[in-house]
């Protein structure tokens, strides 16, 4: 079955952006599993404001996979994404039933909120920054869920970045 993967950068005072968006203090002197992470993807999921920040990088940053929008505001398609709006239940039921492989939960912080309540992500891949920023979008707000997850992997890199992998743990 196809899992919903959420795979996000996060500050060691964990933070996702400052409180304006702003990604300035994520490293990019590197990869980081990227790519690899990308071979197991095909569909990616964001909210809005993810998706205007994803349009700001100039060339598409997820070429080769479908794109769903959750939006209140746009409706319909663009050149790159279909928008959705709804409950976040129901999306994922049907796209589970498609033939794909795994599909990334990008972000922002409202629409991770909104899966996570709702108990619909497989897999956490958090690549932890040594940078404490003291203020932001929190990775995960407060009261948004109290699961048990099960470390299934964590690198270390040379700059001091740590990918940690936690999956569901089975109740």
């Amino acid at each position: 079955m196809r899992r919903i993967q959420l795979f996000i950068a996060s500050s060691l005072d964990g933070y996702i952006a400052r409180g304006d968006g702003s990604i300035d203090w994520l490293f990019h002197d590197g990869d980081y599993g990227y790519r690899r992470f990308m071979r197991g993807i095909d569909t990616v999921v964001m909210g809005r404001k993810t998706y205007e920040l994803s349009l700001s990088f100039g060339a598409w940053p997820y070429p080769g996979c479908r794109a769903y929008v959750f939006s209140r505001r746009l409706t319909g398609e663009s050149e790159h994404a279909t928008f959705v709006r709804g409950d976040v239940r129901k999306f994922v039921q049907k796209l589970r039933r498609r033939r794909g492989k795994h599909i990334w939960l990008v972000g922002g912080a409202g629409l991770t909120r909104d899966f996570t309540a709702a108990g619909l992500i497989d897999d956490f891949i958090i690549s932890v920054h040594p940078r404490l920023i003291g203020s932001g979008i929190p990775l995960f707000p407060p009261n948004s869920a109290d699961w048990s997850l099960r470390l299934v992997g964590a690198r270390r890199y040379r700059s001091g970045l740590v990918q940690l992998r936690y999956e569901r743990a089975a109740t």
